[in-house]
């Protein structure tokens, strides 16, 4: 069980220009893969992009958990189709960790792709900041939500998930809502994947804590208030809710993205350990999108932006388990079509992807993990990027005092 992070303090970054990696293609002039920004009228067609992206032969990525949204099939089903390497930098490292990386990095240990939390993109884009990231529109361009995506393809959300306890079965009684945490039975067994002032998952586990005490998603106070008497009443505690310490027993009951649990529960599993996830009936706190962008200095420009394709793909296909030597022998079009959809992926791993209203329109959604329905009696709520720039403004000034 691991937990993505992201740093809000904003981060220096400066944009340079990509390296180039070109291909020539027998019927036409060679292709610069840095500096394509759609499929078909700039990258020759799938065909040309999964031939180049195969020439190639690596992607590096960053801060991807494998037990994150499924992403340890994501990476597998990628690398096993297009015969890609897959490097992927400090697994449990921060969004703010992914952007220092491409303002210090050398040429080749640049990343190729981030994924990162709202406030880390909001600390890098903006008027009068010079993009770090590459335009690139992926084919199902239409079908990501307006307001979760730069009109000139610079970043896209990807998928977005709601606040769970997770718990240990041991626990008794087992939680049922967030302001259950205050039970005497609780004592030093609650815990939060990272500090909330640099930690989304962390932050928005407070927001969705404020809303359960009576705030909103103007008003964070009640949540920092809520950790305040956990702490004093020695039910919260400040080791991290990460595989180790749950295994190690350190804690037992954790506030987590629902999509984590498929992974978090079949690693404790390995670990001897039962572990439940239930959203909360007194708050269901959805998070905003996180976000995909191409580095403009990616080395592997190719393999960037099939990434791209592939997460952003909605095709019912074969898993990594399912793909065949015969299948890899497709041209990559009909490779493409073969294969299972990152969106879907997403939710095979209990993630809400961004496309899925028009997957739902079309079809092609897949079947959720079972067991985190939304309880009728729970509030759904999303705070927008502003609520959360004020919200994590507070949380940044008390936290430390808590």
């Amino acid at each position: 069980m691991r937990f993505k992070r992201f740093a809000a303090a904003a981060v220096a970054v400066v944009a340079a220009a990509g390296m180039s990696l070109t291909f020539a293609a027998p019927s036409q002039a060679a292709i610069n893969y840095c500096k394509v920004t759609d499929l078909q009228s700039s990258a020759n067609g799938m065909n040309g992009l999964v031939a180049a992206a195969k020439k190639e032969g690596v992607l590096n990525v960053i801060t991807l958990p494998r037990d994150w949204a499924n992403y340890g099939e994501a990476m597998d089903l990628f690398s096993k189709a297009f015969g890609i390497k897959i490097n992927d930098d400090n697994p449990d490292g921060s969004s703010a960790y992914e952007l220092q990386t491409i303002a210090t990095a050398t040429a080749d240990k640049q990343p190729d792709v981030v994924d990162i939390g709202v406030s880390a993109l909001n600390s890098v884009t903006g008027p009068g900041r010079p993009s770090i990231f590459a335009n690139y529109k992926v084919q199902n361009f239409a079908d990501i939500p307006a307001e979760w995506k730069d009109a000139g393809g610079a970043w896209y959300g990807d998928y977005n998930g709601i606040i769970a306890i997770a718990y240990d079965s041991s626990v008794s009684p087992a939680p049922k809502k967030i302001s259950d945490l205050t039970n005497a039975a609780y004592k030093g067994q609650v815990a939060l994947g990272g500090d909330p002032s640099a930690a989304q998952e962390a932050f928005m586990s407070v927001f969705a804590a404020a809303i359960a005490k009576g705030g909103s998603v103007t008003n964070i106070q009640p949540g920092i208030d809520f950790f305040k008497t956990l702490k004093q009443n020695g039910n919260f505690t400040s080791v991290l809710a990460n595989g180790a310490n749950y295994v190690s027993g350190a804690y037992k009951i954790s506030l987590s993205w629902n999509f984590n649990a498929p992974g978090a529960i079949a690693s404790a599993k390995a670990a001897g350990k039962t572990l439940k996830y239930v959203i909360p009936s007194d708050v269901a706190l959805q998070g905003t999108p996180y976000i995909q962008a191409i580095n403009k200095k990616a080395p592997h420009c190719a393999a960037a932006r099939l990434w791209e394709e592939f997460i952003y793909s909605e095709n019912k296909g074969k898993t990594s388990d399912k793909i065949t030597a015969a299948d890899k022998k497709l041209p990559g079009q009909a490779l493409f079509n073969t294969i299972l959809g990152g969106q879907n992926i997403f939710v095979s791993g209990g993630a809400t992807p961004i496309t899925v209203k028009a997957m739902t329109k079309k079809g092609l959604l897949i079947k959720a993990p079972a067991g985190l329905d939304v309880p009728k009696s729970a509030k759904l709520v999303m705070p927008s990027p502003d609520n959360q720039a004020a919200g994590k403004s507070l949380v940044t000034s008390q936290w430390p005092n808590l």
